[in-house]
């Protein structure tokens, strides 16, 4: 620890404090949690979820993890420093951030937990306080204390995230939850973030299940049996409510945010999307639709005619994907049409530069287009804040040959690369 110097102190949690702390030989700023536990070997430090969780996740969107250090049984993590959290930001904002800021760190958050969940790991205690930011153009995700893998066995405990954003199951007392707790999480963060106020802000558990049931409505007993059982173990009846239209109560979401959000605050974990999903939604397709037409039959003109027949891709059902309707079709790759081998032969010879005429006709050959599919998934499936890829950008350009050239044993010639760069 002599190698930094503590400038200042930025938080005092359950488990450990946080202290703003500078390096002595670089001047880097870092964010340095202690540990109020005494951990009294290597091994028991190594085998905290925080640390094993950072040392598998790095991602853009994920805070990252400098170092461990251990002295006199005290035990330190080293974070990248971000100047602030997204709750500080909410709280210190003058007035309402417009959609595409909100859009952005909506994406930023998603990005990091479809890493998370992919790696294995979720969150289990997603808040605002937990999502560091430098300004609304960098959201990471931070605090893994309580994340746990995904393959690790049940029962978890039920006492899980803050109360405002925790899952109805976890409200419930379900020690089978998973991945989606993170996506309810996030639906009442988003919320939050175009009211600058908590969408569920419960006094108790049973308060919180009362709010939530106000706005979402009673759950259907068909499409949540499962809520019914929990329910009924603990003597809880849900209220009879006909809930509240997303749109009074976050009035200023345009019709795909509240889309999402709908999607998000599902009831039956099940029901809810994915991170993955979640990213396919309109909601973060900027001025672009979702969905790529499946490929049709066309030709290919050279000198011997090929035809070839692609079949379409079937459209996916609500097994596999139950957000298809909003999403659209998958985005597919057109397959590549089979060539005769005097087609690849003749090719290849005009590829080395020999005049190459079959059957008394001459042989073209055009410059190579990127496949419409792959076209298609480059203006449709990224979101760059309020704008699209210009597809244009991506044609191959081509290469003038030069002048000077070296003969190569089969007499074809070859362009010296390093005589055209050292001019």
């Amino acid at each position: 620890m002599n190698r930094y110097v503590v400038l200042q102190q930025l938080g005092d949690g359950t488990y450990g404090s946080v202290v703003l702390a500078q390096r002595r030989d670089t001047g880097e700023k870092v964010a340095i949690k202690r540990m109020k536990r005494k951990y009294y070997s290597w091994d028991e430090a190594m085998n905290l979820r925080e640390v094993k969780s950072l040392k598998k996740l790095n991602h853009a969107n994920i805070v990252k993890l400098r170092e461990v250090i251990r002295e006199n049984d005290t035990l330190y993590f080293v974070f990248e420093y971000m100047r602030g959290n997204l709750y500080q930001l909410i709280r210190d904002a003058e007035r309402p951030f417009p959609e595409p800021v909100l859009r952005n760190i909506l994406y930023q958050v998603l990005q990091g937990l479809a890493h998370m969940h992919r790696h294995g790991f979720f969150h289990r205690d997603l808040k605002p306080e937990n999502l560091l930011c430098a300004g609304p153009e960098l959201v990471k995700i931070a605090d893994l204390g309580l994340a746990r893998e995904v393959r690790s066995r049940p029962p978890y405990t039920d006492y899980v995230s803050t109360r405002w954003y925790r899952a109805p199951e976890v409200l419930l007392h379900d020690t089978h939850y998973g991945a989606p707790i993170d996506l309810w999480a996030l639906g009442c963060i988003a919320a939050e973030l175009y009211t600058c106020r908590p969408l569920f802000p419960g006094n108790s558990e049973i308060d919180q299940l009362y709010k939530i049931c106000a706005v979402l409505g009673t759950p259907d007993r068909e499409e949540w049996p499962e809520g019914y059982v929990l329910a009924e173990t603990l003597r809880f009846r849900f209220p009879v409510s006909s809930g509240v239209p997303l749109a009074r109560v976050v009035p200023t979401a345009s019709p795909p945010a509240l889309a999402l959000f709908a999607a998000l605050l599902r009831y039956p974990p099940r029901e809810r999307p994915t991170a993955p999903q979640a990213l396919r939604f309109p909601y973060f397709a900027v001025g672009v639709a979702l969905g790529v037409p499946p490929p049709t039959s066309r030709a290919r003109r050279s000198a011997v005619r090929v035809e070839t027949e692609i079949a379409p891709v079937a459209a996916p059902t609500t097994r596999t994907d139950r957000f298809a309707d909003i999403l659209g079709g998958e985005v597919v790759h057109e397959a590549r049409p089979i060539v005769e081998a005097r087609e690849v032969r003749e090719i290849r010879e005009t590829a080395r530069g020999r005049s190459v005429v079959g059957a008394g006709v001459g042989l073209s050959i055009s410059a190579p287009r990127p496949p419409p599919a792959a076209a298609a998934y480059l203006g449709a499936a990224r979101y760059i804040a309020g704008t699209r890829i210009d597809t244009s950008l991506f044609r191959p350009i081509p290469f003038r040959s030069h002048q000077e050239t070296t003969a190569v044993g089969s007499g074809a010639a070859r362009v010296d690369w390093a005589a055209k760069y050292l001019r």
